[in-house]
């Protein structure tokens, strides 16, 4: 059980949630957030007592009603997180797949020559944790609708750009992940992948991704591993 030390807006229908425990995690791994009578779900952390989540439905409609003070049960870390490699890195999140590479940032920013951060939302009010560059060189902002930065998708700025990378980590929509992969050639690619989880452990089976459990060998995943699967 923990409670909550502070909440507050950082986009459109995505609050960040200040929790009173700080967990030992590595960038990538997610713990599993218990509201009694309400339900569980998974979350990425984005920070060790972080929590950042949009509003998608019942659970986290309840989560946005909470108050500094209330509580909450969680359990985890669970998962496997990123590894840090390479020197001159590309971050490529869409939507709500940010929390993860902001505690990649956060915790590893030192250990690069070089971070550039392709985030890509359907709009400008959709786009979160902007602080992040205080942590890399150098943020190109993608919307859907073009009220900020390029129109267009994180991945047509990638695609461009290739050659400069030494390495990709990514999180956001499995069509995003999908297209990454194939132009990284699932080479030199690292990719936090979602499904639905109802353990979190590795045991009811519910998350499978071709032969994987998302939750036991993810969520974060080698592209190599992936190909045929994604």
């Amino acid at each position: 059980m923990v409670e909550l030390r502070e909440t507050w807006e950082v986009a459109k229908n995505v609050r960040a949630f200040r929790l009173s425990k700080g967990f030992d995690f590595t960038p990538g791994q997610f713990v599993m957030v218990w509201l009694p009578g309400v339900g569980e779900k998974p979350f990425s952390l984005a920070w060790k007592d972080l929590l950042v989540i949009k509003r998608v439905g019942p659970f986290t409609s309840r989560l946005f009603e909470l108050q500094e003070g209330d509580r909450l049960w969680i359990r985890g870390p669970y998962g496997r997180g990123f590894e840090r490699k390479w020197n001159r890195v590309a971050l490529v999140s869409g939507g709500i797949g940010i929390p993860p590479l902001y505690a990649l940032v956060r915790a590893w920013r030192n250990e690069f020559e070089g971070i550039t951060l392709i985030y890509g939302a359907r709009s400008k009010e959709e786009l979160a944790l902007l602080d992040i560059e205080d942590y890399v060189d150098e943020v190109v902002i993608t919307t859907d609708d073009g009220s900020a930065g390029k129109k267009g998708f994180p991945t047509d700025v990638l695609a461009e750009r290739r050659g400069e990378f030494d390495g990709v980590y990514a999180c956001g929509p499995e069509p995003m992940l999908k297209a990454v992969l194939r132009i990284m050639d699932y080479e030199n690619v690292q990719v936090s992948a979602e499904r639905y989880m109802k353990c979190g452990i590795g045991v009811c089976g519910s998350c499978n991704l071709g032969k994987y459990l998302v939750c036991r060998d993810g969520p974060v995943f080698e592209g190599e591993k992936l190909r045929g699967v994604m």
